[in-house]
């Protein structure tokens, strides 16, 4: 995006965009692996503080960390071999401003159905098992925070889940916008605005909402509405 603003040329090639699209889902696919690996941090760090170190250890962080690469690796590059299976023109205009899947799978001239297939049920795979464990994860969270006597005590248990629920309410809801609107015809700008949410916003956020409970960043932050207002 940022060499097309500077270039003013919106073209890419064939190559291109199967790369551009293979890295995509690398990282997507990665980042969704890594919110439930860090939702079961919060879980341990809550519900059994005094054996994190023991079972957060780095052997344990190491392996999920790699597993998640591999996944990640693998599913990307599965999609885009089915995508090297299909036929297109020789020109094409893509209405997104980049290549996403499910826009490069509509614009094939062969036969989709299996590429159709593949990508809803692994979606719906991917977002499913990941959801579930961070919901799990926090509903042994919330059950572990009710049962503490100190209201200190839960709210600080509570802090340090906010960035980490912000982050993951943002990415949820903007990819399972993007992968179910596309089944209407009509639904390119809200696909596309749910797209800039997951790809630009999200991660521009992410340091932000991270250092929140940062107290110089709290403090900058007070200093500057202030000075605002």
């Amino acid at each position: 995006m940022l060499v097309n603003i500077q270039t003013q040329s919106k073209i890419i090639t064939y190559g291109g965009c199967v790369t551009q699209l293979y890295f995509f889902i690398l990282f997507g696919v990665l980042d969704n692996f890594l919110l439930t690996v860090m939702a079961y941090d919060r879980f341990v760090a809550i519900c059994h503080p005094l054996h994190y170190t023991l079972i957060m250890n780095p052997r344990l962080c190491g392996l999920l960390l790699l597993v998640s690469w591999i996944m990640s690796a693998l599913y990307s590059l599965l999609q885009s071999l089915m995508v090297l299976r299909l036929s297109f023109c020789t020109v094409l205009k893509i209405p997104h401003f980049f290549c996403e899947l499910n826009q490069v799978i509509k614009l094939a001239c062969s036969d989709t159905f299996l590429n159709n297939l593949m990508m809803y049920f692994s979606v719906g795979l991917l977002a499913g098992i990941p959801l579930t464990g961070i919901l799990y994860s926090y509903s042994k969270i919330v059950s572990c925070i009710r049962g503490m006597s100190s209201a200190q005590g839960k709210y600080k248990a509570f802090s340090t889940c906010v960035s980490h629920l912000s982050v993951v309410f943002l990415f949820y809801c903007t990819v399972i916008g993007v992968y179910f609107s596309s089944a209407s015809p009509h639904s390119t700008h809200s696909s596309t605005v749910a797209s800039v949410m997951y790809t630009v916003v999200t991660p521009m956020l992410n340091p932000f909402i991270y250092s929140l409970r940062n107290k110089d960043i709290k403090g900058a932050l007070k200093r500057f509405c202030g000075v605002a207002a």
